[in-house]
């Protein structure tokens, strides 16, 4: 097994608080609704925490179905949130799961940072395809910009 792994920055101009409530916190109620278009819902088995399984279903049509993620860590004071993809369209038969590590810091300018560091787990001598992985990434930057783009227009929202 090879680990694969890159990590990634976005800025925002909204304090850590708001994005990681919006984004992490209450994203299985909000993603469906700002981007119904490429996610038909989010169901969660347990109460969002830790050991919870989240099941992202797509619109039919689509590449897959769905994909399974387990909850690994989700603090609302550190703004850190750890996931792993366990199952579904997302893991490929040569990819034994990909794990998330997501944290918040406040910026300078009173925004936030958002670092992302996703691990890939491959089977034997498999190679991962830099297109896939940036297809992944472009799907969860777009779905960062829309809660941000939500935001930004509602100041009231997860205030």
């Amino acid at each position: 097994m090879a680990v694969t792994t890159f990590t990634e920055e976005n800025t925002s101009p909204l304090p850590p608080k708001r994005i990681f409530k919006a984004s992490i916190v209450d994203s299985h109620n909000l993603i469906p609704k700002l981007m119904p278009q490429a996610i038909k819902s989010i169901e969660v088995q347990g109460d969002g925490g830790a050991g919870s399984i989240k099941t992202i279903n797509f619109p039919d049509g689509g590449n897959f179905k769905s994909i399974k993620y387990r909850v690994d860590e989700l603090n609302e004071d550190t703004y850190t949130y750890k996931y792993t993809l366990i199952e579904g369209g997302g893991l490929v038969d040569n990819l034994e799961k990909i794990t998330y590590d997501v944290k918040f810091e406040q910026s300078t300018d009173g925004g936030s940072i958002s670092k992302v560091t996703s691990s890939y787990y491959t089977v034997g001598d498999f190679k991962l395809k830099e297109e896939e992985i940036k297809a992944g990434k472009e799907k969860v930057l777009a779905m960062f910009k829309a809660v941000e783009a939500y935001l930004l227009q509602n100041p009231e929202a997860y205030a």
